[in-house]
């Protein structure tokens, strides 16, 4: 699984990398075109064109009739169930588009959150560190210690919660850059969690990793940013709460992934004339 992570994060850096030094909006715009390009690509390759069009002359055809025969009822009654027929049969022209799409949408999704929906800590901020342990053990007696690398500073002790398994520390962030959180389990053996802080009032596009997960599959799949946790270790998951990296429009903050479906909608509806597609 953490080769399969590899490969997919390595083609996204590729994609986004003319884009790194950049606000997030054009990454944004570019990846929400490449979207629509590909739900296009995969639309027109698995669905019934030619079903699609017909479908769609005959509901205008029905809609015809309503307005011709707006004042016999029994007409337009039936004209309103040809409708809904031919919309059930055209919402089965796009089950098998919808679900040849699902699969590369959920990768996407995947990547894109690590690149929209966190912004790193800026010199001066303060977080929360999380570490999970696994289920049975004693928390009080578990030796777990956190210390950084220089630009992180850890404020307070260990606040140890048992009814979820999990122990916190507050930490602050002093210098730009990539550091590390290192976590250590008694005097055997240690974990790394990687932190990113960046300049004050920095906005670019960039790659943040929240969490370390363990090595079950799921959460290998939903973070495949930083390898996962050793099986046989103690701990569950490291994570780091970033703040949030809504956008903002219009002096309102939308989530990440308001704009990118809307975008990747807008335009797929705006070129499928250009690449031949019935929708």
């Amino acid at each position: 699984m953490w080769l399969f992570n590899q490969i997919i994060t390595r083609f996204f850096d590729i994609i986004f990398w003319p884009f790194q030094w950049l606000h997030p909006w054009w990454a944004m715009v570019y990846i929400s075109l490449l979207t629509g390009l590909f739900m296009l690509w995969v639309f027109r390759l698995t669905s019934n064109q030619a079903g699609i069009k017909d479908i769609k002359r005959r509901i205008k055809a029905h809609l015809l009739e309503i307005r011709l025969y707006k004042d016999n009822f029994g007409l337009t009654f039936k004209a309103q169930g040809n409708i809904l027929l031919c919309n059930l049969k055209y919402i089965g022209y796009s089950v098998k588009p919808m679900l040849v799409m699902i699969l590369p949408l959920v990768l996407i999704l995947i990547q894109l959150n690590f690149r929209f929906a966190y912004r790193p800590l800026a010199p001066g901020e303060r977080t929360i560190v999380k570490v999970k342990v696994q289920p049975g053990l004693d928390l009080l007696e578990l030796p777990l210690t956190l210390t950084t690398t220089s630009g992180i500073v850890v404020e307070t002790p260990p606040l140890r919660i048992e009814e979820v398994g999990e122990i916190d520390w507050r930490i602050k962030a002093l210098q730009p850059g990539k550091h590390s959180l290192v976590v250590k389990i008694g005097e055997e053996s240690s974990l790394t969690k990687e932190i990113l802080v960046a300049p004050a009032a920095t906005e670019r596009l960039t790659r943040l990793s929240p969490l370390r997960p363990s090595a079950r599959f799921l959460s290998s799949l939903l973070f495949p940013v930083e390898k996962p946790l050793p099986p046989e270790t103690v701990l569950q998951e490291i994570e780091v709460i970033y703040p949030a990296g809504n956008f903002r429009l219009l002096g309102l903050s939308i989530h990440w992934i308001i704009v990118y479906f809307i975008l990747a909608i807008a335009f797929g509806f705006a070129l499928k004339r250009f690449v031949g597609v019935e929708i």
